[in-house]
């Protein structure tokens, strides 16, 4: 298997000789898409957080019209030293933190989790936990939040805390392995409201039809490049960038090389269709 490799915002600022229809150039928001390109993610578009320390955040995805309407999606970055003891204000949040760089150190109701790349930890409403950066470098997670849709009669899932190595991916049918998804929950656990999990495409692998449905997406392309198709446009997405894809926009994509074609993904699932507009 390849080197599995995770790439990370750049930060800083891009030197006064830059072109603007350089590189940050390839920025697009559509009714149907989004396109962020990882050149874009710079200290000038950072936030801060309520009680937290020592930490970046850029903001990928958010609730909006027209925009994400079912989740949120942070990259952060912790120095040495930083995170927090109350990182989520809201109970009703769910959320998927995936570790891309260096170690944090995850408490959950006393009891301590190291995170290192790869990591990956599902904390359901409610959870009581912090985040910490005890290394010598700065430490990297992706944290992405959705409010939780409870079903009366469904048990709420439970904490888990695992890591990428130990979950092999799933081929899909037909593809001989070139294209398969990791995935870190049971497809059919309704008890899950969404899924994150990592699509790998080997060089050259395809999605050889245009896939359109209610789910919606949040895409950071972790490793290699690629060509996606989005409604009617074709666009070059490398390592570091994010795609945000409205429900029912078209998709599909074509992968290059020389290394796989990975990203994280985000979708909602196993719930009725809200009737509210």
């Amino acid at each position: 298997m390849a080197t599995r490799t995770y790439s990370t915002p750049p930060g800083g600022l891009p030197p006064q000789s830059d072109l603007m229809t350089g590189d940050t150039g390839r920025a697009v928001l559509t009714d149907a898409y989004a396109v962020i390109p990882r050149a874009t993610m710079t200290d000038i578009v950072l936030i801060a957080l309520p009680f937290w320390g020592n930490t970046k955040v850029w903001v990928l995805s958010r609730p909006m019209t027209g925009f994400s309407e079912t989740f949120s999606h942070y990259v952060l970055e912790v120095a040495p030293g930083g995170g927090s003891a109350t990182p989520e204000t809201n109970p009703a949040a769910e959320a998927v933190l995936f570790v891309t760089k260096g170690e944090l150190w995850l408490k959950i109701e006393g009891e301590i989790y190291r995170m290192g790349p790869g990591g990956y930890a599902y904390l359901p409403p409610g959870t009581d936990w912090a985040i910490e950066n005890q290394g010598d470098i700065p430490a990297f997670f992706h944290w992405i939040r959705k409010r939780y849709d409870k079903v009366e009669g469904i048990d709420t899932p439970e904490v888990f805390i695992t890591n990428e190595r130990d979950h092999a991916p799933h081929p899909m049918p037909g593809t001989e392995g070139k294209w398969a998804t990791t995935r870190f929950v049971d497809p059919l656990d309704v008890r899950h409201d969404m899924h994150v999990t990592i699509v790998t495409f080997e060089p050259g692998a395809v999605i050889p039809f245009m896939e359109t449905h209610v789910m919606e997406h949040g895409l950071f392309i972790l490793q290699g490049k690629g060509i996606y198709r989005l409604n009617q446009d074709w666009v070059e997405v490398e390592a570091g960038d994010y795609i945000w894809l409205r429900a029912f926009c078209p998709q599909a994509c074509y992968a290059g090389g020389p290394e796989p074609f990975r990203y994280l993904l985000y979708k909602d699932v196993n719930r009725h269709m809200s009737l509210d507009l």
